[in-house]
């Protein structure tokens, strides 16, 4: 069963998760790509990242912005899951938004 962070933990991490926000019991970050497709291929990403790992986020989809929260539902809060989930959401976010090299 996971452990939910202390404050102290997840001060920690938002000091390393520089676009994301504490809100209401978990992790929060916004991000607006500069189309809707791209959108949806960040959603298709963090989707296959979620099934593996078996943690998902709730996503809200508003045409080419996207609002990820990051929670353990069945703990109730914030566990180092949701850390590990934000981090790969960055890296998705980050990938996708650079294009092709």
């Amino acid at each position: 069963m996971p452990e939910l962070l202390s404050d102290e933990d997840k001060g920690k991490a938002l000091g390393r998760l520089t676009d994301w926000r504490l809100d209401e019991g978990a992790f929060v970050r916004t991000v607006e790509l500069a189309s809707f497709p791209q959108a949806i291929q960040v959603v298709n990403r963090v989707a296959e990242i979620a099934e593996s790992e078996n943690h998902h986020p709730d996503i809200d989809i508003r045409w080419r912005t996207l609002t990820f929260r990051c929670s353990t539902h069945s703990e109730g809060g914030i566990t180092a899951a949701d850390v590990t989930l934000a981090e790969e959401i960055d890296a998705a976010v980050d990938a996708i938004a650079a294009g092709p090299e």
